[in-house]
């Protein structure tokens, strides 16, 4: 007779001692299953399933578009940091151009994460390879229309993404597949891009900003990481804060700015050089404000 399958387990076990059973026959509780720790399974959930997530997307572009007439009438609105403008030349008679980042700013790879975080890996450059070679992410709500849009104005979109140079074939037939204006494959400005005079490096976009800004006016920005407006001189949050103050004017006008809670430079402004997911995490819960010490 198998005590545990009819009677609660701690009379079971009670009985078991009574009728003599050595303590290894007792029935023994299920060990619980364990599911290792991974940080971004919130965020990914999120961001591919909260409609809030959604309407921010839409409420961004929408606004965008609103602004887009003012910014193409105006011909000096420049959406370029000064340094960059600086180094790009003047901005005043040239025609529009408008600068996205691609990977969760009009591109939505979520998907990608998924299949991440039910292998148990961490971000790995084959599997993400893999992925852009599938051509399969879709638009973020509003993306589509808003540059559809400006597109029809006269405006030409650069994408400026730090997807490789390798990876722009894929990138541009993604795009063009889900509708995004791209005409010519120069529109797509991966990393590794040459800048002639300008010796870029990593995943510093300044110089391919300065290339749209040699031939076009850029009268908006937009990206889900600070350094797709603005490169801070040090990735740390007192650093980033200190690279966006001069232009909190801006955001919401000439730079646009979408959520992105999965993964970016905020994580490693907060990690440093942390190896481990533990390690990681630990330097994560240490950077948080528990309202204690105000």
């Amino acid at each position: 007779m198998r005590l545990s399958r009819l009677v609660p387990l701690p009379l079971a076990l009670a009985l078991a001692a009574c009728a003599g059973l050595p303590a290894a026959q007792a029935p023994q509780p299920a060990a619980a299953a364990t599911v290792p720790a991974d940080d971004s399974l919130d965020a990914t959930a999120w961001f591919q399933k909260a409609i809030e997530r959604e309407l921010i997307s839409a409420e961004v572009y929408r606004a965008a578009g609103e602004h887009l007439a003012a910014a193409l009438q105006d011909p000096d609105w420049d959406a370029l940091a000064p340094a960059d403008r600086a180094a790009a030349g003047p901005a005043h008679g040239l025609p529009p151009a408008i600068i996205v980042d691609v990977d969760e700013t009009v591109l939505d790879n979520s998907a990608h994460q998924v299949r991440q975080i039910r292998a148990r890996t961490e971000f790995d450059p084959a599997t993400w390879n893999a992925w852009v070679e599938e051509r399969s992410a879709t638009p973020l709500p509003g993306a589509l229309e808003f540059l559809q849009h400006a597109a029809a104005q006269g405006v030409t979109v650069y994408y400026v993404s730090n997807r490789t140079v390798a990876q722009g074939p894929a990138t541009v037939a993604n795009l063009r597949a889900t509708g995004f204006p791209i005409a010519d494959d120069g529109q797509f400005l991966g990393k590794g891009t040459v800048v002639l005079g300008c010796p870029g490096t990593g995943s510093d976009k300044s110089c391919r900003r300065q290339l749209v800004g040699r031939s076009h006016r850029v009268v908006m920005q937009f990206g889900d990481q600070l350094g797709d407006f603005v490169e801070p001189a040090a990735n740390t949050l007192a650093g980033r804060r200190a690279a966006v103050t001069p232009y909190l004017g801006w955001v919401g006008e000439r730079w646009w700015v979408l959520p992105n809670p999965v993964y970016g430079s905020w994580e490693s402004a907060l990690t440093g050089d942390a190896e481990t997911p533990e390690a990681r995490r630990a330097a994560k819960e240490a950077a948080l404000d528990d309202g204690r010490g105000r």
